[in-house]
């Protein structure tokens, strides 16, 4: 294919990126739930710091991430 069709290709897809992106970012405090305090993300508060494990957020975001790199490469051919 040419290029200019492909780099065309390349910014809407960044564009839609930028769209989930930014819709997460202006509604996420009325989500259902808040992502780095799922049930399963480990937090340990000491008496001056708090540490934060995000084990289940970074499980599902890895997970939502594959599914959609596999939909575009699924695209792609």
């Amino acid at each position: 294919m040419e290029p200019l069709r492909e780099m065309g290709k390349l910014f809407i897809l960044l564009g839609v990126v930028f769209l989930v992106v930014g819709a997460l970012l202006t509604l996420g405090p009325r989500l259902p739930f808040r992502l780095g305090r799922l049930p399963g993300d480990l937090v340990w508060e000491g008496r001056n710091t708090t540490v934060y494990f995000p084990i289940v957020t970074s499980l599902l975001l890895s997970a939502v991430l594959t599914l959609i790199l596999w939909l575009v490469a699924l695209f792609r051919k």
